[in-house]
């Protein structure tokens, strides 16, 4: 995903959307919430949950939505997401 989107968050809606064309997403960044824990920076934008809902996963198990969403999001984790919880539909 093109570095130019301002910040993490708007790097991953793009990523996911164009990955699975969700009819619901919702990404929160909840980095301060783990503020001087394990990949907690002091920027911020390292832990995020994510909540998606995408016809193009029907029939997907969870684990290969799972892993689907982090394989959609491997720039972000290259570039310092650290944990990401997902919930699906």
């Amino acid at each position: 995903m093109p570095q130019e989107l301002t910040n993490r968050a708007e790097r991953m809606k793009a990523a996911l959307t164009a990955a699975f064309s969700p009819e619901a997403l919702e990404i929160v960044d909840e980095s301060a919430l783990h503020a001087g824990h394990a990949g907690a920076a002091p920027g911020g934008e390292t832990h995020f949950s994510i909540h998606i809902r995408a016809a193009s996963m029907a029939g997907l198990s969870r684990v290969a939505k799972h892993r689907a969403i982090n394989e959609a999001l491997a720039e972000e984790f290259a570039t310092g997401l650290h944990a990401l919880s997902i919930r699906t539909d």
